[in-house]
């Protein structure tokens, strides 16, 4: 009794490893069955280097009738899960190459021959073969072979016609096949964990299925059978994430097989289409019937292409829907660019009215430069200020043409998307803010630089105004820092913190905090310190 409690302790700890190690490698294979699909074609191929080198090798044991047997056999063992009906092929031809006083030869080819007449469809002709043979004289190796044989044979027919006779007819035939497995061996040990999960008792089915998983997941053939049984259990207890973790092992173990006779995908496309995960699904469920006709296995044909339809139409609508909204995205976008020109005629418009007015302002400055100096000063900050504005519209100008570029650049970039579908990409770009920050940036370096060029002595300057330990420079690669920047905008006539605050897209008190901390470093009184910054430096013109 003790020895069974820690036997329970042990396996239920195991489990909770295992699954805790499931969840902490999900996201890995998932990422893994994708790089498997998109490289599945490498796999194929390796399979069919395998069988072109094993046909030579058969081809140069032609007068060897036994070892030629057994490579031919050998072909057919390689194409049974890949092609159908190449595996008929080689079977039929083992059937021919089979020495003709081995008996018990003869019945293991006759029940692999319905064994493949069961996979494509011919089930009259597998029950023939089948009828032919009596269980009554075979070994008892022999005699498993023919359970099992049996019991895919109805597994096989039920799938095609989904009549529940045929699937009560294959269960006793795999509790026949059980009476004559060791015990010890990994068919028996699989075929019983089966049997309990299909009877119900889903906590015994899985402690049986991780130890079997734990002992043989190494083997490719192993993997993929275990889990996706260990995926049904799971999907009986409605653990979707779970569910979904174990089909892609499967999954991924098949691809890497080229096994093509596979229910891993199927069941993927039906798990992501209660997700409503439409992309996902319409993808594996194409996969299972090109898999499916590809090996020519019937019942995978009809359980592939019933489904089809469903996800099919889900899939149509969801393309549908992001059709619509990215038209109503482009004719949004369109609308902001006709915006954008027409404010560029505006602006264009407004360009040449303010150089007409200079224009005017310049003959006006020559008969008035004889006027007293309070005149003469007023004309000269007149000047000033429309060279600022000539300046600033300009370089207005230049940054509005360079958006309209930037506009255009997004609008390829979206459409090229769009037109590979990639939706998730779009989203991404259209959440991001990276586009905004930098475009900050941009504006900060505009405005330093330009201002700069109107001001070359102002940094000087504005430090000769604070305390010796107090001065501000900018940092290496920078024109101005933010302190500067506020103070700029004040030079430029621009002192309300509320416009400072909103040109700059600091907060306000930001821009308070600012103002206050550098006044105190005056070298003079700090309340005319903001008037003498209005003072510094003159534009130096040509």
């Amino acid at each position: 009794m003790l020895q069974r409690i820690f036997v329970f302790i042990f396996l239920f700890h195991l489990s909770f490893l295992l699954t805790a190690q499931d969840y902490s490698d999900s996201t890995k294979i998932f990422q893994r069955l994708e790089y498997l699909m998109e490289n599945q074609k490498m796999y194929v191929k390796n399979r069919e280097d395998k069988l072109d080198k094993l046909k030579q090798e058969a081809k140069a044991l032609e007068a060897d009738q036994i070892r030629f047997f057994e490579k031919n056999y050998e072909i057919f063992e390689n194409y049974k899960k890949f092609d159908s009906d190449a595996a008929l092929t080689y079977i039929t031809l083992c059937q021919k190459l089979a020495p003709a006083n081995n008996d018990s030869l003869h019945t293991v080819i006759q029940l692999d021959l319905a064994w493949v007449y069961s996979t494509i469809g011919r089930y009259i002709e597998a029950s023939k073969l089948l009828n032919q043979i009596s269980p009554s004289g075979l070994a008892t190796k022999l005699l498993a072979k023919y359970y099992d044989t049996y019991s895919s044979f109805y597994s096989h027919y039920g799938q095609s016609n989904n009549r529940q006779e045929y699937y009560q007819a294959s269960e006793r035939y795999r509790d026949s096949l059980l009476q004559v497995l060791p015990k010890s061996s990994l068919e028996y040990r699989t075929t019983i964990a089966i049997k309990t999960l299909f009877n119900g008792s889903r906590e015994d089915a899985k402690k049986q299925f991780f130890k079997l998983w734990t002992e043989n997941q190494k083997d490719l053939e192993q993997r993929a059978l275990l889990s996706y049984f260990i995926s049904l259990i799971y999907k009986y207890e409605k653990n979707t994430a779970s569910q979904l973790y174990y089909l892609a092992v499967s999954a991924s173990a098949d691809i890497e097989m080229a096994n093509r006779d596979n229910a891993s995908f199927h069941d993927l496309a039906l798990a992501y289409y209660d997700k409503q995960d439409f992309d996902r699904a319409f993808r594996y469920i194409e996969k299972t019937i090109d898999d499916a006709m590809l090996c020519k296995v019937r019942y995978r044909i009809i359980e592939g292409t019933s489904s089809y339809p469903i996800i099919n139409a889900a899939y149509q609508q969801k393309i549908n829907s992001q059709n619509k909204q990215l038209i109503a995205l482009v004719v949004v976008v369109s609308i902001l660019l006709l915006g954008v020109i027409i404010g560029l005629i505006v602006i264009y418009r407004q360009v040449q009215h303010l150089r007409r007015i200079r224009s005017e302002l310049s003959g006006t400055n020559q008969q008035l430069r004889s006027l007293n100096t309070e005149i003469n000063q007023t004309n000269l900050k007149l000047s000033e200020s429309n060279h600022i504005k000539e300046e600033y519209i300009a370089q207005f100008f230049d940054m509005c043409s360079s958006y309209i570029d930037k506009m255009e650049d997004i609008r390829k970039a979206l459409l090229k998307k769009a037109s590979h579908h990639q939706w998730e990409a779009i989203r991404e770009q259209l959440k991001s803010t990276q586009m905004e920050e930098r475009e900050i940036q941009q504006l900060y370096i505009n405005f330093d630089r330009i201002f700069l060029n109107l001001y070359p002595t102002f940094v000087d300057e504005f430090n000769a105004l604070l305390q010796e330990d107090e001065k501000i420079y900018p940092k290496k690669n920078e024109l101005l820092n933010t302190e500067l920047r506020i103070f700029a905008l004040i030079r430029l006539g621009i002192d309300d913190s509320v416009k400072i605050a909103s040109f700059l897209r600091y907060s306000l008190r930001t821009v308070y905090n600012y103002r206050t901390k550098v006044r105190n470093k005056a070298a003079g009184h700090r309340d005319a310190f903001e008037a003498s910054v209005c003072q510094i430096a003159t534009i130096d013109r040509p």
